[in-house]
C-alpha cells in the first residue's frame, strides 16, 4: 500500500486539501492582479501628465 499524499488519507482530507490549495492561489492571484492595477495605474498617470505637459511644450 502506499503511504497518504500530503497527508490525505481519505476523500474528505484530499477535499479539504483541494478547498485550501485554490483560497491560496485564489488570494496570489487576486495580489498580482492588484499590484499591476497599481502598476497600471501610475503608468496611465505619468503618460497624462507627459501629454498635457507636451501640449502646453506646443501652445507656448
Amino acid at each position: 500500500m502506499f503511504p497518504p499524499f500530503f497527508g490525505c488519507s481519505d476523500e474528505g482530507n484530499a477535499a479539504q486539501y483541494r478547498r485550501r490549495h485554490q483560497q491560496r492561489k485564489h488570494q496570489t492571484l487576486i495580489f498580482w492582479r492588484d499590484g499591476l492595477e497599481r502598476q497600471l495605474a501610475a503608468i496611465n498617470a505619468a503618460i497624462s501628465t507627459l501629454e498635457r505637459q507636451m501640449q502646453d511644450s506646443a501652445d507656448a
